[in-house]
């Protein structure tokens, strides 16, 4: 069956819009339940959120549906996806729920489902899900003797806090360091800077602040020049912006320079290929990592292997191929020493425990490589997809010509938004510039074609 509701990161949308709507949230519930409810035990789903407004109204509705499939919830508020991931798993719980739209504005929310292992469910699962969900569940659903009760889970954040600190190494402390942490107004406001201070630095917590609207709001992992302007202005040594939902991290050196994901992969692969931790002999990246962070690997001896864009993917082919890094351009880090799915503040600890470690600047410690110039754009659609024109086929096959063996094409749909992604790298940034304005405007005026048909 093929999905309608589930995209790459769980279902989506605007709120009290389909498909993000009570409704939908509550057959989900009832759904979901029902699929994990095996055996005589009294089943436990976990439920967290990050801090948009439409939390209060998906929130309630998954509640309903939980509770009226049998299942007891638990009920911990505004933490980080990974501690709904850690929490499902050290709690025997059989489901955890995080309610988010991780980077996106607070007008948007979303639901993510983990399995009883702390991982995120398969596609096969979310399709019998959804299956369920279109399905007549009245017969299914628990008697009145059996419904679930809901309640909350006061130590949840620290317990998640806890397990954040055991991942920075046994004998070392940030004392001296100074780092700026932006929360983006968003699930870790509360636990990322504790994290950090309980392990000795000097904190200045930015993004701590939300009202059920400014989530991502010029500020976080996807507007990080804001923490490069706090990081200067603090004279801090460090900076690290999560996202809404704190499972990814962009990070700034001691100038205001950014570090993306791929350079925080080539620091933990290269530190932890070091020190012997590293496991598969690579790591995991997407198709859109720059071929500099490939190349930098290939010299040490380190395998890049390339899974389509979404943690999820890159955490199957972790599990596939036994590696324990894994991660994304756009700062979705993946450790599986530590976590079952992406965690921005575990990563952005590794970061730090390295710069501790090797006591340099962090803007020569955390730049293991120069990438290839590389851009990005997106064109927005409607309807059909601009990528069946035969135009737009022949335009790719004559860029692919032009850039040869030396650079990379990519032209892909997004899995959470109805836009074409293109993306080139080369030596030539003029080349690359070419070839992307080229395509766009290719991939537009088919666009307008369609419309005008």
């Amino acid at each position: 069956m093929a999905r309608k509701l589930f995209g790459t990161d769980g279902i989506r949308g605007t709120a009290n819009q389909a498909p993000m709507t009570p409704e939908i949230a509550l057959r989900l519930g009832q759904a979901a339940g029902l699929w994990f409810v095996r055996g005589n035990h009294r089943h436990q789903v976990i439920i967290g959120k990050d801090t948009r407004l439409s939390g209060y109204m998906i929130e309630p509705a998954l509640v309903a549906g939980f509770t009226s499939a049998g299942m007891d919830v638990l009920l911990v508020g505004p933490l980080p996806t990974p501690a709904i991931a850690m929490l499902a798993r050290s709690m025997r719980a059989d489901l955890g729920v995080m309610i988010s739209a991780s980077h996106n504005p607070f007008e948007d929310n979303g639901i993510k489902l983990f399995g009883p292992d702390g991982y995120k469910l398969s596609d096969e699962t979310e399709s019998e899900i959804e299956a369920l969900m279109a399905s007549d569940l009245s017969s299914r659903l628990a008697s009145s003797a059996h419904l679930g009760r809901a309640r909350r889970l006061d130590d949840a954040a620290g317990r998640y806090i806890e397990v954040a600190k055991a991942s920075f190494p046994r004998g070392l402390t940030l004392d001296g360091v100074r780092v700026v942490v932006d929360c983006a107004h968003g699930a870790a406001y509360r636990v990322a800077p504790t994290v950090l201070q309980e392990l000795g630095a000097e904190v200045i917590a930015v993004g701590v602040s939300p009202d059920g609207t400014n989530i991502n709001r010029d500020c976080g992992s996807t507007h990080p020049r804001h923490l490069s302007g706090e990081v200067l202005a603090h004279g801090a040594d460090l900076g690290m912006a999560l996202d809404g939902d704190a499972d990814r991290v962009i990070m700034c050196d001691e100038r205001g320079q950014l570090i993306d994901g791929d350079q925080v992969l080539a620091l933990i692969g290269e530190s932890w290929g070091a020190a012997g931790r590293l496991q598969g002999g690579g790591i995991v990246a997407t198709v859109m990592s720059n071929l500099g962070l490939e190349r930098f690997l290939e010299g040490r001896g380190i395998e890049l292997h390339r899974a389509r864009v979404g943690d999820r993917y890159v955490m199957e082919m972790m599990r596939e191929r036994g590696i324990n890094i894994g991660g994304e351009q756009s700062g979705h880090m993946i450790l599986s020493d530590f976590a079952t799915t992406g965690d921005g503040l575990v990563a952005a600890l590794q970061v730090l425990a390295t710069v501790v470690q090797e006591g340099g600047h962090p803007s020569d410690v955390c730049r293991r490589f120069t990438p290839l110039p590389q851009k990005l754009k997106n064109v927005r659609f409607e309807g059909a997809s601009p990528l069946l024109d035969a135009g737009v086929q022949e335009a790719v096959r004559q860029a692919e010509r032009l850039l040869g063996t030396s650079g990379r094409l990519l032209l892909r749909p997004s899995g959470t938004e109805p836009v074409i992604r293109v993306m080139a790298e080369a030596e030539d940034l003029a080349l690359v510039d070419q070839v992307v304005n080229g395509l766009c405007a290719r991939i537009e005026s088919a666009r307008v074609q369609q419309a005008a048909e």
